[in-house]
C-alpha cells in the first residue's frame, strides 16, 4: 500500500494574460448550451515523471518558470477564462482578472503513488473542490494547481467552469498551454457557439438545471477505475454481433451488469434509462474546429424496459440509436433563433424521464479521442491522466470514459451506489472483461495503456 501522503500549498498567485484583452471582445455572451449546464468544473489530472527524462534532470524552478509563462500567454488566446461571470450571470466579462495559481509539495515519490493509486486522494490535487463549487457570480473560470512530488514528478490539476467549457474545450486548452510552453503553437481557439446558438433570456431556470441532472446526482456512492483493453473491447463487439464503436459496446455492456447489480440488490428488475453526451462538433453540417470553446455537445437518451432480456446486442442497438438521434439535422435545428424551440421540447423529455418513479438512471460521458494524453509541455507525455476521485462524490451512476495511453483501450471511472458497485466487483462477467484499479504505472511499462 502507497505510504500517507500530505499535499502543501507552498506558493498562490493570479496569472493574467500576456497581452489584454481588446476592448470589442471584453462582453462574452454565453450560448443557449452554456445556459443549460449547471455551474460545476470541469477538471483533470495530468501526471509527469518528469526525473531523467531523456538522460536530463528538470529544475523544479524551470518547471515552474515555463508553467507560469505559457500559462499567461495562452490566456491572451482563451481571453475568456482570466475573466469572471456578470451579474446577470449570461456573460462573461473579459477583464484580464486571472486565473488563480497555486503550487504545492507532495511529501511522496510518484512512481511510487501510481503502483497504487488512492482515488479518494486525487482531490488533494486540484486546485479547488469540484464539488461544492461558490455562488455563480464569485467563480473562478479557471483554477491551476501544480503539484511537486519529491524526486522529480508532478502532477498539474486544472478546473475549467462547465459554464465556458465541456470535455473538447479543456482538452483544446490543454493542448494549446502545451504547444505554447514548446514553442510551438498554431490551433487557435473558436468561440463561435455562441453566434451559433444565441442565448434567450427566457428560459426557465428550473430548465437551465436539467440536463446537468444528467450528470449530477446524490447519494452514497462510490467510484472505481475499470480498464477494457483493445482485446476486451474486440471480444465484446464480437458478443454483441453489431456494428458498433468501442465506445457503444462498452457503454451498453456496464449498463446490461450495473442493471444486472441493482437487480441483484432489489431483488426485482427495474426499469432504466441511458443518457449519453454526444459531441456536436462531430455533425459536418456545424464544420466547428475541435478547439472550439463552450459546450457544444446533447444528450441522448435511451430506455431499458422491464420486460427487455437485456442481451448485449439489444442494448447496443439501442444506444446506437439513440446517439444516432443527435444527428446533423438535429444539430442544425438547434441552431439560430429558432433553436430555443428545439432546445426547449426535447429539455421537456429529459425533463419527464428524469421525473418518472421507480427508474434507474446511468449517465455516460466519452472523452475519448481528445487527445488529453498529448499534453506535452516539454518533458515528454503525461504517464497517467485522470478526472474524477473517489471520495464525497456526488456523480451517481455516472460512468465516465477516457483513452488509455496507448489510444486503443478505454479506462472507465464508475460511480455507482456503494451496495450495487461491491456486486459489480465480484460479477464473473464483468470482470472477464474489465480490470478492476490496474496500476496506471505497471500498465504503463507494459505497453497497455
Amino acid at each position: 500500500m502507497p505510504s500517507p501522503m500530505e499535499v502543501t500549498i507552498i506558493s498562490r498567485e493570479t496569472i493574467k494574460p500576456s497581452s489584454p484583452t481588446p476592448h470589442h471582445l471584453r462582453a462574452f455572451k454565453l450560448s443557449l448550451l452554456d445556459q443549460l449546464v449547471p455551474c460545476c468544473y470541469t477538471q483533470v489530472l495530468l501526471f509527469y515523471l518528469i526525473d531523467g527524462f531523456h538522460g536530463q534532470s528538470i529544475e523544479t524552478s524551470h518547471i515552474s518558470t515555463r508553467l507560469k509563462d505559457s500559462l499567461s500567454e495562452t490566456l491572451t488566446h482563451f481571453y475568456p477564462l482570466a475573466g469572471s461571470i456578470g451579474d446577470d450571470e449570461l456573460q462573461i466579462d473579459c477583464n484580464d482578472e486571472g486565473v488563480p495559481y497555486f503550487e504545492a509539495r507532495v511529501d511522496c515519490n510518484l512512481s511510487e503513488f501510481l503502483q497504487e493509486p488512492e482515488l479518494e486522494l486525487l482531490n488533494q490535487f486540484f486546485p479547488c473542490d469540484p464539488l461544492n463549487t461558490p455562488p455563480m457570480a464569485k467563480l473562478h473560470l479557471a483554477m491551476i494547481q501544480v503539484n511537486i512530488f519529491n524526486r522529480g514528478g508532478i502532477a498539474i490539476g486544472v478546473c475549467l467552469s462547465h459554464k465556458i467549457a465541456d470535455g473538447v474545450s479543456i482538452s483544446a486548452f490543454l493542448k494549446a498551454w502545451a504547444a505554447i510552453a514548446r514553442g510551438c503553437f498554431e490551433e487557435y481557439p473558436s468561440f463561435e457557439a455562441k453566434s451559433l446558438f444565441p442565448q434567450n433570456e427566457s428560459l426557465p431556470q428550473d430548465y437551465s438545471m436539467v440536463l446537468g441532472k444528467c450528470l449530477i446526482r446524490t447519494g452514497k456512492c462510490v467510484t472505481k477505475r475499470v480498464v477494457f483493453d483493445a482485446s476486451a473491447i474486440a471480444a465484446l463487439k464480437a458478443k454483441a454481433s453489431v456494428d458498433c464503436t468501442r465506445v457503444e459496446v462498452v457503454s451498453a455492456f456496464i449498463w446490461k451488469r450495473a442493471m444486472a447489480a441493482a437487480k441483484q440488490k432489489l431483488g426485482f428488475q427495474r426499469s432504466s434509462i441511458l443518457t449519453h453526451a454526444v459531441n456536436l462538433r462531430k455533425k459536418t453540417i456545424l464544420s466547428l474546429p475541435e478547439s472550439s470553446m463552450g459546450n457544444l455537445f446533447w444528450i441522448a437518451i435511451t430506455e431499458g424496459r422491464v420486460d427487455d432480456e437485456a442481451e448485449l446486442d439489444l442494448l447496443v442497438d439501442k444506444t446506437r440509436k439513440a446517439i444516432s438521434k443527435i444527428s446533423c439535422d438535429f444539430a442544425k435545428k438547434l441552431q439560430g433563433e429558432e433553436g430555443f424551440a428545439v432546445a426547449f421540447e426535447h429539455v421537456k423529455e429529459v425533463k419527464a424521464a428524469f421525473e418518472e418513479d421507480g427508474v434507474d438512471f446511468y449517465g455516460f460521458s466519452s472523452w475519448c479521442k481528445f487527445e488529453v494524453y498529448e499534453g506535452d509541455f516539454g518533458w515528454g507525455r503525461p504517464i497517467w491522466v485522470s478526472s474524477f476521485s473517489g471520495k464525497g462524490s456526488v456523480y451517481k451512476n455516472l460512468i465516465f470514459f477516457m483513452d488509455t495511453r496507448c489510444g486503443n483501450g478505454i479506462e472507465e471511472w464508475v460511480t455507482l451506489d456503494e451496495e450495487e458497485l461491491g456486486i459489480l466487483e465480484c460479477d464473473p462477467e464483468f470482470l472477464s472483461f474489465g480490470s478492476m484499479d490496474p496500476s496506471p504505472l505497471k500498465l504503463a511499462h507494459f505497453g497497455q495503456v
